[in-house]
């Protein structure tokens, strides 16, 4: 590493930061896909029942993507990041209090506003405070804590609902939640503001593309939806998050139901491919930026990448005539380790192809893609199960929008390059 890197690593506490911010929030979306049984006996919820209130967070997250993004872009991570927190803080609480389905029903679409910020705000936090060459690691470690969150919080929290029940389990997460809030009130300033960054570090993070004094090129919201490679980087992360939504909320069920493995033994095994998928993202950050810094091309890099892990992903297509556990979780470690190898990539791109000031705005695009997948996935899983008291169909329609993610990379996206200034185009 340059030598100038090694002049504080105040921007690396800022990446644990946003790395715990994601595992905790992550166990407010695996709650759910634990609490499933339960919910079943307490309020007599279907499949298809299940499937909507799975969705119902994604609702309002995704609805919350394009102006949050240009919020962030004018008010900033800090300002952003509080509200966001205590929102979600407060979900988690109204969960545990929920007298019945219609209650529990508000308290994910409250969760879905809270958490709406967290990814575009932090791929906009590591735009600020790493250069390019490091911002393939520093984004893996938020993503990878995504995956961590699902393979210690589904046995921890299934733990706890076995024990206590699950309104216990949403309570610890709202508690856990405000816990965070503290911390990140301490901890996160913008760049321009953090007095304890040694001027050292400040040159390395600032002085390599912009000075924090150049002006900000911005983009408006409806130039950023007509550019090929903006839509290319939506579909292809779109049709990821299908799949990532597909095994977070229903996994522990698939598991249990189409296996016949008891539910303490599904929520122990569900944490195996979460922590492939957590290997796999680390490495693929740290491997990213190694191979840049020693002076291959960086977008044929991300690209090979980007490519690559989504093409693993279509491993879930074994899983789809598994019979056994141990094939199952085999087919399905390979397609989420594929898939988490290619995420960390995606979400470095907005802080590169965006122009400077509109960062927040391009990760807002990106995660509204996201998230009507988020939406579509557990619904259509439902369905599907229900109609065909099978997991085969499910699967493959998730191995169907894998196909045209990676059909979107190739053709649409294609070098992985700032977009066209929009003003020098007018």
């Amino acid at each position: 590493m340059n030598r100038a890197a090694s002049k504080g690593g105040r921007r690396w506490r800022i990446g644990m930061l946003l790395a715990v911010g994601v595992l905790v929030n992550y166990f407010d979306r695996v709650n759910l896909s634990v609490s499933h049984g339960a919910l079943y006996a307490m309020f007599g919820i279907s499949d298809v029942a299940f499937g909507y209130l799975s969705g119902a967070y994604n609702w309002t997250y995704a609805l919350c993507q394009l102006p949050i993004g240009l919020l962030l872009d004018r008010f900033g991570v800090k300002r952003i990041g509080r509200i966001s927190i205590l929102l979600w803080s407060a979900a988690s609480f109204a969960a545990a209090l929920a007298p019945g389905l219609p209650a529990l029903f508000g308290a994910r679409l409250l969760l879905g506003v809270g958490e709406a910020p967290t990814f575009p705000a932090n791929a906009k936090a590591i735009g600020a405070w790493f250069p390019s060459e490091e911002r393939s690691i520093a984004t893996s470690l938020f993503d990878a804590a995504a995956k961590f969150a699902s393979a210690i919080g589904v046995p921890l929290l299934g733990f706890v609902l076995l024990h206590i029940g699950w309104r216990w389990s949403f309570a610890m997460t709202g508690i856990v939640s405000l816990l965070y809030f503290l911390l990140f009130q301490r901890v996160y300033r913008e760049p321009s503001e953090d007095m304890s960054i040694s001027e050292q570090e400040r040159a390395y993070i600032s002085g390599r593309e912009l000075r924090e004094d150049t002006p900000l090129s911005k983009a408006s919201l409806t130039y950023l939806l007509k550019q090929r490679k903006v839509l290319g980087l939506a579909l292809g992360m779109g049709a990821y998050n299908y799949v990532f939504y597909l095994l977070l909320t229903w996994l522990p069920s698939y598991l249990s139901a189409a296996l016949r493995i008891d539910l303490m033994h599904s929520f122990l095994y569900t944490g195996v491919p979460w922590l492939v998928a957590t290997g796999t993202d680390l490495l693929s950050g740290w491997g990213t930026d190694k191979l840049i810094q020693r002076g291959w091309d960086a977008s044929r890099v991300r690209r090979t990448v980007l490519i690559c892990g989504m093409t693993f992903g279509l491993g879930l297509l074994g899983a789809a005539n598994a019979h056994t556990a141990t094939r199952a979780l085999l087919w399905i470690s390979i397609s989420i380790g594929g898939l988490a190898a290619a995420a960390p990539i995606g979400w470095s791109i907005p802080s590169i192809i965006a122009p400077r000031g509109s960062v927040g705005t391009v990760g807002g695009i990106v995660n509204f893609a996201n998230q009507l997948s988020g939406i579509a996935a557990p619904i259509a899983t439902g369905y599907l199960v229900a109609a065909t008291h099978s997991y085969v169909w499910a699967f493959r329609v998730a191995v169907l929008y894998l196909a045209v993610g990676i059909a979107s990379y190739v053709f649409l996206l294609g070098r992985i390059a700032p977009v066209p200034d929009e003003a020098a185009t007018a």
